[in-house]
């Protein structure tokens, strides 16, 4: 597959029409005593079909982490009325050459896909990496079956820079990814990256 080739006809058209966009999403940081709300979102087949997790992520180790998150590090949640529907990471390159630099990982609860929560936590989570860190660079992995993604992060400045084949294991056989980055002087000079 080449970089610029389109997902088969076959996955377009296997796209359902959108439900109505959701109302009084409220956008928060996550905490420890949000672990099993967010084992059981990542325990969702759909969710965990767009992610590296395997099956019975335990609450337990959602709990350690955030408890001692990474150094820099935000991870946020939407919130509809105490429901946890979706979350997102930004986490700050480690290595100190690579300070201008993210990467994001996020999913939405499989019953409210397609209703404008992943674009409300990406918005968060820019807003963040552009205003409160400078960072330059925001960076992220995503299937190259994951249509909906990807168009999420085309509207959002992340452009495609690489293809990993075979890059994981999920559903008993290979699939590739897409590496994609959103540099922010792309965006303010109106380039493409």
């Amino acid at each position: 597959m080449k970089l610029e080739d389109s997902p088969p006809e076959n996955e377009r058209s296997a796209e359902k029409p959108r439900p109505p966009k959701l109302d009084g999403v409220r956008i928060r940081a996550a905490g420890p005593a949000d672990a099993e709300a967010i084992a059981n979102l990542h325990n969702l087949p759909g969710y965990r079909h767009g992610t590296l997790r395997t099956p019975f992520h335990p609450v337990d180790e959602i709990r350690r982490y955030l408890e001692s998150p990474p150094a820099g590090g935000h991870r946020l949640v939407a919130d509809l009325d105490g429901l946890v529907i979706g979350d997102i990471g930004l986490t700050p390159a480690a290595n100190p050459r690579r300070r201008h630099a993210a990467s994001i990982g996020m999913g939405v609860h499989d019953d409210f896909a397609g209703r404008g929560v992943g674009s409300i936590l990406m918005g968060a989570a820019l807003d963040i990496a552009d205003n409160w860190l400078n960072l330059s660079r925001v960076e992220l992995t995503v299937f190259t079956d994951n249509g909906s993604a990807i168009r999420l992060y085309e509207k959002n400045g992340f452009v495609r820079e690489g293809l990993f084949k075979d890059f994981a294991f999920r559903d008993g056989h290979y699939v590739h990814a897409y590496s994609m980055a959103r540099l922010k002087a792309a965006l303010t000079e109106g380039k493409p990256a």
